[in-house]
């Protein structure tokens, strides 16, 4: 791997690079997934069964497009038992974690009359998109699902790509009947995601879409933003280890490549204090590299987007932490805990040479559909929060009411806005 000295340069051009993976960069197929949505949006159920031949090269009907119950059965008995048993823990740990985000509804009353308070609402229908082939995750299936069961979402439908033999993905089928979906139908792509935003003969219309894909499920759902409302537009995956010299160096170069063999456009960063620290992990890179399996998708990643960054101090490590904002970080220092309180932007910090960035992929609860292209200074991980609605209550006594309606009535007219002011002076003439 790369080794830098973090300078102010060396930070400000390795941001540049990273910025390159961003979804915004990929316009050149706006055109293309923008045509999908209005032959969508226009012809329903027909254009999704053509794309779908086109795409997935299998023949969609209104009788097969939907996954049956003996389809799951039969997915059940294509799983190891063992695998299908960790998907169930997996999913207790997901459910346990996201049940202590549950909000309530809360109202604040006055001696006056006065009842303010705030109304929470799970959405009615929300909509899942998971990728097929080889992209099928069930972790990120528990992900995008539990939170949505757990905050009391009215429904869950899944929409995800065939093969050509018209089967699901097992292990997608699987996840998604323990995770409690309602619904699933063999659609993928763009086309999915505009079916689930405008409805078609067959798929329902949902009130919010989450979960990964491709550029081209990228961008349509980007493009159907404000229709609907979606989680975020997920880049490729990228980790960040902070590390000073009593980091373990097998760990950080395992920890690193976790993430990189995810495709070439993921990133992998070590930012330490420590030259020593940085010169082992590269050469135990080198070393891990040549036994995995997937080697070559890893050696392009760190060719295009793995670094080293050596600082001078921990304070100049932070902020450059905090500057990238990365989906996952790790922090092995010796004090992790203390580091942990600088850290203003992160998807998700693991602390301690234990808290590998798979513990939070697969197991421990958190949710792992996480912020990316630096969108950690302003978006928060997946959480029960996405599928519930706030509303603001307001009551008003007359006594309450006509201890401030002049103020009300001077705010509205220093507006010029005479008819607010008039519908509160009609209570009072």
């Amino acid at each position: 791997m790369k080794i830098i000295e973090l300078t102010k340069e060396a930070r400000q051009n390795l941001l540049n690079d990273l910025l390159k993976r961003s979804p915004n960069n990929y316009s050149q197929y706006e055109s293309i997934v923008n045509e999908i949505i209005e032959n969508v949006k226009a012809k329903g159920d027909g254009a999704v069964f053509d794309y779908t031949l086109q795409f997935d090269k299998f023949a969609l009907t209104p009788e097969n497009i939907r996954v049956t119950r003996q389809e799951i059965e039969e997915a059940y008995t294509k799983l190891d038992a063992g695998l299908v048993d960790v998907i169930r823990k997996s999913a207790e740990n997901i459910r346990a974690f996201h049940a202590k985000q549950l909000r309530n509804s809360w109202f604040d009353a006055k001696e006056d009359g006065t009842i303010l308070g705030m109304k929470i609402t799970p959405i009615a229908k929300a909509g899942v998109y998971v990728p097929g082939g080889k992209a099928a995750y069930p972790s990120s299936v528990l992900m995008n699902v539990i939170p949505a069961r757990v905050a009391g979402v009215g429904e869950i439908v899944m929409t995800t790509p065939p093969g050509a033999d018209g089967q699901v993905n097992p292990g997608t089928l699987v996840a998604a009947d323990i995770a409690g979906v309602d619904t699933i139908y063999k659609v993928g792509g763009a086309q999915a995601i505009a079916a689930l935003a405008f409805g078609t003969e067959s798929i329902p219309k949902v009130d919010k879409i989450t979960g990964p894909g491709n550029i081209f499920v990228a961008l349509a759902k980007k493009a159907v933003y404000g229709y609907v409302s979606i989680d975020s537009i997920a880049g490729p995956s990228e980790i960040l280890v902070l590390a000073d010299e009593t980091a373990n160096p097998r760990y950080v170069a395992a920890d690193l490549l976790s993430q990189a063999e995810h495709d070439e456009l993921a990133s992998a960063i070590l930012i330490t204090t420590s030259k020593e620290l940085a010169e082992k992990v590269s050469a135990q890179v080198d070393l891990f590299v040549s036994q995995l399996s997937r080697k070559e998708i890893i050696q392009r990643s760190l060719d295009n987007y793995g670094y080293i960054l050596v600082a001078e101090s921990m304070q100049e490590a932070i902020d450059a932490v905090n500057e990238i904002a990365s989906e996952h970080l790790e922090i092995l220092t010796a004090n992790p805990f203390e580091v942990m309180t600088k850290i203003r932007n992160a998807g998700a910090i693991f602390m301690g040479e234990y808290a590998s960035e798979p513990l939070g992929d697969y197991f421990a609860g958190p949710n792992h559909i996480l912020p990316t292209n630096g969108t950690a200074k302003f978006f928060s991980p997946v959480n029960v929060d996405d599928f519930i609605k706030k509303t603001s209550i307001i009551s008003y006594s007359r006594e309450a009411l006509e201890k401030v309606h002049r103020d009300i009535e001077t705010f509205a007219e220093g507006e010029g806005l005479t008819a607010h002011a008039n519908s509160v002076r009609v209570r009072f003439e």
